[in-house]
């Protein structure tokens, strides 16, 4: 269950267990050493409906909110690393 009280300088990260793209996003984090909290949208129902809501109906993961408000979804590696850049 995600933790509604983090506050919003951490990514957030809205996944699955069995999607690719939010394993491999999980993976770019994790070699990258950028902290990031996982809210798996299955155990948690708000979470599931925050990401209809800002994906136009669909459940689309992995969508990844970031401390300035900008949301990347179903980025590739090189969208990650051009976020991160700026």
């Amino acid at each position: 269950m995600s933790d509604t009280t983090t506050s919003n300088t951490t990514i957030k990260m809205y996944s699955t267990t069995w999607c690719g793209d939010c394993r491999m996003a999980k993976r770019w984090f994790d070699s990258h050493s950028i902290a990031y909290e996982d809210i798996n949208i299955e155990e948690d129902e708000q979470a599931a409906e925050f990401v209809v809501k800002v994906n136009g109906g669909k459940r689309t993961v992995p969508t990844i909110i970031f401390p300035d408000g900008s949301i990347l979804v179903e980025p590739s590696a090189r969208e990650l690393a051009a976020k991160f850049a700026q």
